[in-house]
């Protein structure tokens, strides 16, 4: 028997979902959780979600359960981080298909059920989208999470909706989501981390890196990447809020809309009716927008060149008001190469001075 678990957004929900798995049932219960290959362009730079398709080496366990392995990859010129956190995470990972809609989902999450023995679900959203009623103005990424909970209802299974650091997506402002949560379930503890800790050496997820690092007692004003504010690390963002299936549907029109919805063509439809876009149509935009070159490789800036440039960058951020600042976010606006990135956070690692807030960074102010 597994318990099985829902990444209703795909990408860094899936951290979140073992996350709280090691919270709720502790870290060695046996345990699945269904995840979108739904990566960002800087990822996957096809737009959209991936389906079962797009991959070799998923292992087949049961009809309609495909598990992601160390040994699966996406077929060319889709890429794919699933293969490597499912080598890094304690729970299986399974691969959820949209492309059949809220009905084929529906069915996915069955056969999943049954082969777990699984008796319910926990549907796990990091930052609250899944409780977007769509006219927010800043919501990006509606569409993932409004067909897993929609698919949760087909498929007629008993499911909790898990809520964890709200806010932490920057979709949804904290004034207008916290009343639609109620009362915290629990708050995350620095011991529920260590499992998932060192995936944020690569995986570029900020709202679980900025959940791990709350419930590990970071607290000040982060700067995440393409952010319309930063974000306030106070104890809300380690919470944990916990509502029935009743209450997120009843909070979410997308999620309504999608019942009985049979493709992904559909369900990007309903969405472009309930909240005036469709996130897939904005992907292929930007996709379509990417230069066409591929950049020639330049020779890596040695450890010394990078932490000067890094250090004229902290001064400027931390003058912002920052505290504390994502690994993305400092890769993207020095525009490091990964192999840059490594050096200059092994060496950020090694100064003494900086006091340790993993996996974020702490500014340094002068």
């Amino acid at each position: 028997m597994r318990r099985l678990l829902i990444a209703a957004g795909g990408g860094g929900d899936a951290i979140t979902a073992a996350l709280l798995h090691s919270a709720l049932y502790g870290a060695d219960t046996p345990a699945l959780v269904l995840t979108y290959a739904w990566e960002r362009l800087v990822v996957d730079p096809v737009p959209g979600p991936r389906g079962a398709g797009d991959f070799t080496g998923l292992d087949a366990v049961a009809p309609g359960v495909d598990l992601i392995t160390a040994g699966t990859a996406p077929l060319a010129p889709a890429g794919s981080l699933l293969p490597r956190l499912a080598a890094g995470l304690r729970p299986r990972l399974g691969l959820l298909d949209p492309h059949g809609g809220t009905l084929g989902l529906a069915r996915q999450i069955a056969a999943a059920a049954a082969w777990c023995q699984a008796g319910r679900v926990d549907l796990v959203d990091v930052g609250g989208d899944i409780v977007a009623r769509g006219d927010e103005p800043t919501l990006r990424s509606p569409l993932g999470d409004a067909l897993a909970l929609a698919a949760c209802a087909a498929a007629a299974l008993p499911t909790t909706v898990y809520v964890a650091g709200p806010g932490l997506d920057n979709e949804i402002p904290l004034p207008l989501l916290l009343p639609r949560l109620g009362a915290p379930a629990l708050g995350l503890e620095s011991r529920h981390t260590d499992g998932v800790l060192p995936l944020f050496d690569w995986h570029p997820s900020e709202a679980s890196a900025l959940l791990v690092a709350a419930a590990r007692g970071a607290r000040g004003v982060c700067g995440t990447r393409d952010a319309p504010a930063p974000l306030t690390l106070d104890d809300t963002a380690r919470h944990v809020h916990r509502l029935t299936l009743e209450q997120a549907l009843d909070l979410n029109p997308l999620a309504r809309r999608l019942a009985g919805c049979g493709g992904l063509a559909g369900a990007e439809a309903v969405s472009e009716a309930v909240c005036g876009f469709s996130e897939i149509a904005r992907e292929r935009a930007r996709a379509a927008a990417l230069p066409a070159d591929v950049p020639r490789p330049r020779e890596p800036a040695d450890a010394a060149a990078l932490t000067a440039r890094f250090a004229e960058w902290e001064r400027r951020t931390a003058a912002q008001g920052l505290t504390h600042v994502t690994s993305r976010r400092i890769a993207e606006e020095l525009e490091l190469s990964p192999p840059e990135a490594l050096t200059l956070f092994g060496a950020l690692r090694r100064d003494p001075a900086r006091p340790p807030a993993a996996p974020l960074w702490r500014l340094l102010a002068d």
